[in-house]
């Protein structure tokens, strides 16, 4: 019975580590596309400014 109940202590910390770093991950995700929004609306706005500056 003691076996079994440090098998299982072991599989959720196991468990709960994995989540941990699979949310790492998404979190690293998420900062890469905010950043990334960010830098392709900047394009945008200074290819509009360069059209503009033509005229």
């Amino acid at each position: 019975m003691r076996k079994i109940n440090l098998l299982l202590i072991a599989l959720a910390m196991v468990a709960f580590s994995g989540c941990s770093v699979i949310g790492g991950i998404f979190k690293a995700g998420a900062a890469v596309g905010v950043i990334a929004v960010i830098v392709v609306i900047l394009i945008i706005i200074w290819i509009i400014s360069a059209f503009r500056g033509r005229s």
